[in-house]
C-alpha cells in the first residue's frame, strides 16, 4: 500500500518543470533516483500506446456515411454507403484510390436531413458473390400514399463492370414499417452459418411506447435470420433457418434471432470466436455492447444496461442478458459499433479486441473480452462524429465519420504503425511519445506535419544542453516521419526532445535506462 502510494506521489515528478525536476535530483543518489524513475514508467501510463484515426485520404469526402465494407472477392475495394441513397467503391490499390458510384437508388430513399435515423443503411454481399454477383441493402422510404418503411433488397452487379451495379435489379425480400423515422437500426450482415442477420430497433420515439423490445410478434427491437438461398413454398423470397429459436411457432415471428434491443446500430461477426457483437444505442442512462446468442432477450425496454428502465427500480431481470460493457453518458452518448481487431498491420496490440466509438462523445474505445470478463479502455477522442466502422482487405480499421463532407479515417497505433503509412498526409501536427519508453540504448521518435515547411528536432539533457540534432531546420514535405535516437554514448537519465516548426512546438520526455 505505502508503496503504491510512493509510486503515484513519484509520477508527478513528469508533471514538474525541469528546474525543479533537476533540483530533486541532485540530493539524490544517481542508481535509486533512475530505479525509482523506471517504476514510475512501469507503473503510470506513459506506456500506453497511442492511438490516431489517420485521415488517409484526404481527397475523398462522402456526403452522411452510414457504412463501410468489403467484398467478398480477391479485388482490394471498399465500399461506402451514403445515406443519401448511393454507394461508391474505392479501387484501393491506387493512393489515393479512385472512387466510383457503384450504385445509386436516391430516388428510392427517404434521408430528409443529416442527424435523421433514415435512408440508405447498409449493405452486406453474398458469400457467393464472385458467382452469384448478390449484394443487400437495407433501406428506408416512404412509398406514394404510404408510411415510412424500411425494405431488405437485393441487387446485382454488373456482369462486365464489377464497379457497376444494376439497379434494374432490385428484389424485395422483406420489409417493416416504421412507426417513427427514428431507431432504424440500420445494419445487414452474413453470418458465419451464411445466413443474413437483420437490425432493426424499436420503432422509435423515446421509451418504445408500443413496447417493441419485448414483442416477439413483431420484427421492431430484434436482430433477424433468414435463409436467401431457399424461398418457401408459396411464401416470401427467403425462408426460416431450421435453427433459429421461434422455428415453427405461430405465436412469435420466426424471424428473429435475439429481442429486447432498443436501436442495434451496428453489428459485425468475429470469425475466429464465433461471437456476434452489437452496440445498442440507449435511451437516456447507459449505452451498450452485447454478445448477441439465439435467442436471447437483452432487456430493453425493461432495463438499460445493466441498470432498470421501466420501473425504474426492482424490474424484473429474469431470463434478461445484460451487456459484457455498458457506458454512462459522460463516455457515450450514441454509440456506433466496431469490429473485432484480427490480423492488422496497423494495430497489433488490439488484437482480438473489438473497437467501437460514439457518435455523441466522439471517443473510441476498446474491449478485451475473455468469455466472462469484459475490460473497456480508451484509445481517443476524435474530431468528428463516427456513424460506422469498416475493414479493408489487409485487416486496416476504418472510422466513419458523419457530415456533408464526411471522411474514412483509419485507426493507427503510432507506436508501430506510422512507417506503414506511405504518403498519408495527416490533419494536424503533434509530435508523439517516443517508443519504446523507456529505452536502451535507441527509440523511435515520430512527427506529423499537415503541410510543408521547415522542421527541427532536437534532443536535450536534463540541463537544456543539445545532445543530439535529428532534423536540422530542414524543408519537408506534408506527412509522418520517424526519427531514431541513439544513446549508446549517453548515461542514463531523464532526455527531452523538441519539434519545431512555423505553427508548431512541443517537447516530450523520455528515460534512458541503462
Amino acid at each position: 500500500m505505502y508503496l503504491f502510494v510512493a509510486f503515484n506521489r513519484l509520477h508527478l515528478l513528469f508533471t514538474i518543470p525541469k528546474i525543479f525536476l533537476k533540483k530533486l535530483y541532485t540530493p539524490m543518489k544517481t542508481k535509486y533516483f533512475f530505479l525509482t524513475l523506471l517504476l514510475v514508467f512501469i507503473c503510470g501510463s506513459s506506456v500506453k500506446a497511442q492511438y490516431v484515426l489517420q485521415d488517409v485520404y484526404p481527397s475523398l469526402t462522402f456526403n452522411a456515411t452510414t457504412e463501410c465494407v468489403t467484398a467478398p472477392d480477391a479485388a482490394n475495394r471498399l465500399f461506402v454507403v451514403s445515406q443519401k441513397g448511393i454507394i461508391y467503391v474505392l479501387n484501393m490499390n491506387v493512393n489515393p484510390p479512385t472512387m466510383k458510384v457503384f450504385l445509386d437508388i436516391s430516388s428510392r430513399v427517404s434521408s430528409s436531413s443529416l442527424g435523421s435515423e433514415v435512408g440508405l443503411l447498409g449493405l452486406a454481399f453474398h458469400p457467393s458473390y464472385t458467382t452469384n454477383r448478390y449484394f443487400f441493402v437495407d433501406f428506408t422510404n416512404t412509398p406514394s400514399g404510404g408510411s415510412l418503411t424500411s425494405y431488405i433488397a437485393r441487387y446485382e452487379v454488373s456482369p462486365t463492370n464489377p464497379d457497376s451495379a444494376l439497379r434494374s435489379t432490385e428484389t424485395i425480400f422483406l420489409t417493416q414499417a416504421q412507426p417513427y423515422s427514428n431507431h432504424n437500426g440500420g445494419k445487414v450482415a452474413f453470418g458465419p452459418d451464411g445466413y443474413l442477420y437483420i437490425s432493426f430497433g424499436d420503432g422509435g420515439s423515446g421509451g418504445d411506447p408500443q413496447g417493441n423490445g419485448q414483442n416477439r410478434a413483431t420484427f421492431l427491437g430484434k436482430i433477424l435470420r433468414i435463409d436467401v438461398n431457399t424461398p418457401s413454398p408459396g411464401g416470401p423470397l427467403y425462408s426460416i433457418p431450421p435453427t433459429n429459436p421461434y422455428f415453427g411457432s405461430t405465436a412469435y415471428k420466426q424471424e428473429i434471432f435475439s429481442y429486447g434491443m432498443r436501436n442495434p446500430w451496428k453489428f459485425s461477426f468475429d470469425l475466429p470466436t464465433g461471437r456476434l457483437w452489437c452496440a445498442d444505442v440507449g435511451q437516456s442512462a447507459r449505452e451498450e455492447v452485447d454478445i448477441i446468442v439465439s435467442g436471447g432477450n437483452y432487456g430493453w425496454n425493461v432495463m438499460e444496461g445493466n441498470i432498470c428502465y421501466s420501473p425504474s427500480s426492482g424490474c424484473d431481470t429474469s431470463g434478461k442478458i445484460k451487456p459484457i460493457v455498458d457506458y454512462g453518458r459522460t463516455d457515450c452518448t450514441s454509440i456506433t459499433g466496431g469490429y473485432v481487431v484480427r490480423s492488422s498491420p496497423q494495430l497489433p496490440q488490439l488484437e482480438g479486441q473489438y473497437v467501437l466509438g460514439d457518435y455523441g462523445t466522439k471517443k473510441v474505445f476498446a474491449i478485451s473480452y475473455n468469455g466472462v470478463t469484459a475490460t473497456s479502455t480508451l484509445l481517443l477522442t476524435a474530431s468528428s462524429a463516427i456513424s460506422s466502422w469498416g475493414v479493408d482487405k489487409s485487416n486496416n480499421v476504418y472510422a466513419c465519420t458523419y457530415a456533408s463532407a464526411g471522411k474514412l479515417l483509419r485507426l493507427v497505433d503510432t507506436r508501430v504503425g506510422v512507417e506503414n503509412l506511405g504518403n498519408i498526409v495527416p490533419d494536424q501536427y503533434y509530435l508523439l511519445q517516443n517508443y519504446p519508453n523507456p529505452f536502451n540504448p535507441a527509440t523511435k521518435i515520430t512527427f506529423a506535419l499537415p503541410q510543408s515547411g521547415n522542421a527541427t528536432l532536437v534532443v536535450y539533457d536534463n540541463a537544456g544542453k543539445i545532445v543530439q540534432t535529428l532534423v536540422n531546420n530542414e524543408n519537408l514535405n506534408s506527412g509522418t516521419y520517424t526519427r531514431e535516437f541513439n544513446a549508446v554514448n549517453l548515461s542514463s537519465g531523464v532526455y527531452y526532445y523538441k519539434l519545431t516548426t512555423n505553427n508548431f512546438s512541443e517537447t516530450k520526455k523520455m528515460l534512458l535506462v541503462k
